[in-house]
């Protein structure tokens, strides 16, 4: 999820001509569309470049207006107005900077670097704003031990007066413009980041002519590659570097070379210095000037800054949790590959088993062990199978309906459903976008274009919420087939989906979503957990040719390797966690290599041998460009959150009600009081470890 904050300077919309709004939509006080969905036929590049001066001038007159009142501050008049101000401006750049991830172009990424300093400059204008921090801390310091006042307001309490406090508003007037420079600075470089990880993916790709150098591929993976070629006008197979077309290949190709030179370009992505998409200087300006800011708030390392609104709270609780999984999980880690390699060795692999061998031996080791394969699973989750079954869960935990419904999305990829609760009341317009694209960053992720909330007059406005994947698309006479991972992949995003649209706080910034970075994916992650449950499954995974019901050996197949390789797995999810922490506990300006730092701090998960030439940081974009800074550990923290929600669950059923109601009861509070609150509400306790070890097959015998 990505949110960027901006605005613009009075010379600039000096010299904006003066637009109607019948000719700009995104001026519309409302657009004639249903739900108030954004228009996206009718919004063209130049309306941004129009409209976001306007905006930006009339967010700015709310904001002032408040600063200047001659009324004596109040929670209403203060707190509550600034959360509403600004609305018109909110809204435009939901619109864009969705589109500028899911659907880009040329003309949107330079848009985008032209805005970023102008809305910068915007929320710098308003954090800094003197007179306005001193209403703020005025209520703040009046209010903040009334008991009074809901858990829900005195949130939104906390939550503005430390926005201000830690977006510069105490610092001293040279600290201020330091702290204007550094924030206008690292808006500009994550968008560089983003815009050069995308452009290295799209720009690579191998055109294959002889069918024998893709054996042991799948044939839909095949099939593919041949529509590929075809669709950019070449004869023969088009190999990218988007996970649909990148992961047959390092797991299935028999032929080395081509898995070893596709891992290669994958795992150096915008890498080469002399590449005019390379990021190694982004990351050091990146991860220096947030150094700076962290200085300039009295922290040794952006780590320290970054985690005050934490759940982990400082680096040291996130490095104890961090160390102690990888204490847990090494040596079988170790255990994992020499078994592989063992394996390998025994059925003619010579020499050292490298990266780019592991998951192709692995999955051979899988299918005679386990007797299991993704070739053997896919079959049963057609998409729109996975599709009705995310719909069927959702209605049997909380009651929800999802109706397909023909409104427009950012491309025609993208299809809208309406969402009803149980009693028939409307909840939410959702978007789901399944494929790959040149236009769309690679990964999935959900993001929102309108949060809930309710007006001061008492109107619900109602979520609008898309979920955006890059999944393998259908293939000749073959629908998409989803691969297990792919499919636990969509219950993944589901689960923010589904945090997204059960929000019902007051206010749009505590709702759904806008929680804790560490405490964001216990929805997501939980929701990975029914894709091995036989119960679940047996209810929509069939075959898609013959309609037969999944069988119940696959299905025990898939249970009893779900432990497979488990440790080595959670050594990779761990090295990238402790990677992040060191790129942001660093005490002094980085000038090394960056290759060399990366490195050098995964070395302590460095199970197969490190090599030259490739490095994941300059395509890291969850922590260099999408928020996720001195935060990707939360992915182990929510993990342990969820096995122990989950356990709930199976205590009770996996379908039961009083639970899911529960729980819904958790997501729709959104981030209206601390986490761990919300937690033990529903959970009756803080969580504990032990069964995420247990799920992981790492508990002592």
């Amino acid at each position: 999820m990505k949110r960027i904050i901006t605005i613009i300077s009075t010379a600039l919309i000096a010299m904006t001509p003066t637009i109607t709004q019948a000719k700009n939509p995104l001026l519309l006080d409302k657009w004639n569309t249903p739900h108030q969905a954004p228009p996206f036929s009718e919004i063209q590049p130049q309306h941004y470049t129009e409209a976001v001066p306007i905006l930006i001038a009339e967010a700015e007159k709310e904001v002032n207006d408040i600063a200047n009142s001659k009324d004596k501050p109040t929670f209403d008049n203060t707190i509550v107005a600034l959360e509403r101000a600004g609305g018109k401006l909110s809204r435009a750049l939901g619109v864009f900077y969705n589109m500028l991830g899911s659907n880009t172009s040329p003309e949107l990424q330079e848009i985008s670097m032209e805005l970023s300093p102008i809305l910068t400059k915007y929320s710098n204008d308003i954090s800094l704003n003197e007179q306005l921090f001193k209403k703020v801390k005025t209520v703040y310091e009046a209010e903040k031990n009334n008991k009074n006042l809901s858990a829900e307001d005195a949130t939104l309490l906390e939550k503005s007066y430390q926005g201000f406090v830690r977006s510069g508003a105490e610092l001293n007037d040279s600290e201020k413009d330091q702290y204007r420079e550094i924030s206008a600075k690292l808006a500009k470089l994550s968008l560089q980041f983003d815009q050069n990880e995308l452009a290295a993916t799209n720009d690579y790709s191998i055109h294959i002519t002889d069918a024998n150098e893709l054996k042991g591929m799948p044939q839909w993976s095949i099939d593919a590659a041949a529509s590929a070629a075809k669709e950019a006008g070449k004869e023969g197979y088009l190999i990218t570097l988007h996970a649909p077309s990148y992961i047959p290949v390092v797991t299935y190709a028999e032929n080395r070379d081509l898995r070893e030179k596709l891992w290669r370009a994958y795992n150096s992505r915008a890498f080469a210095a002399d590449s005019k998409y390379s990021n190694q200087e982004v990351v050091k300006e990146i991860v220096n000037l947030r150094l700076d800011m962290a200085k300039l708030f009295g922290h040794k390392n952006y780590a320290d800054f970054a985690l005050e609104r934490r759940m982990a709270e400082n680096p040291a609780n996130v490095n104890k949790l961090l160390g102690s999984l990888l204490d847990a999980s090494v040596d079988k880690a170790k255990d994992d590959v020499a078994v592989i390699e063992a394996y390998a060795k025994k059925n003619g692999f010579e020499g050292q088993l490298q990266s780019w061998d592991f998951g192709f031996w692995s999955e051979k080791y899988k299918e005679e062990k386990y007797a299991i394969s993704d070739d053997m699973t896919r079959p049963y989750f057609q998409l729109e199978n996975c599709q009705k079954a995310l719909f069927m869960l959702a209605n049997k935990h909380y009651g929800l309906t999802f109706k397909p419904v023909d409104i427009e999305g950012c491309h025609t990829d993208a299809n809208a459903f309406e969402v009803f609760d149980n009693d028939g009341s409307y909840v939410s317009l959702l978007y789901i976008d399944y494929h790959p694209r040149a236009s769309k960053n690679s990964g999935a992720w959900m993001n929102s274009y309108r949060d809930y909330s309710i007006t001061a007059e008492g109107k619900e406005i109602t979520p609008i919420v898309t979920l955006v994947c890059n999944f393998t698309k259908p293939s000749g006479d073959s629908p998409a087939l989803l691969s297990f991972n792919e499919f636990t992949t969509l219950l993944h995003e589901f689960g923010h989906g589904l945090h997204g649209m059960l929000g019902k706080g007051t206010y749009s910034s505590l709702n759904g979503t806008s929680v804790y970075r560490d405490f964001v994916e216990l929805p997501s992650q939980l929701m990975e957990n029914w894709a091995l449950e036989k119960e679940f499954l047996d209810l929509f995974a069939v075959h898609y040719k013959t309609g037969e019901k999944i069988p119940q050996e696959l299905i025990d197949k898939l249970v009893a390797s779900k432990t497979y390789n488990a440790a080595y797995g959670n050594i990779r999810q761990l090295s990238f966690g402790i990677a992040d922490m060191a790129w942001h506990t660093i005490t002094e300006p980085f000038t090394g290599s960056v290759e060399d730092f990366e490195k050098s701090a995964m070395a302590s998960c460095a199970i197969l041998p490190a090599q030259e030439g490739t490095c994941m940081a300059t395509a890291f974009g969850h922590i260099f460009a999408g928020g996720y800074a001195a935060g990707y550990y939360s992915y182990k923290w929510a993990e342990v959150l969820e096995a122990d929600a989950f356990n709930q669950f199976k205590k009770n059923g996996i379908f039961d009600k009083k639970t899911a109601a529960k729980f819904r009861a958790l997501m729709q509070s959104g981030g209206t009081e601390k986490p761990m609150t919300l937690y033990v509400r529903f959970a009756g306790a803080e969580p504990s470890v032990e069964p995420l070890l247990e799920k992981m097959g790492l508990t002592k015998n």
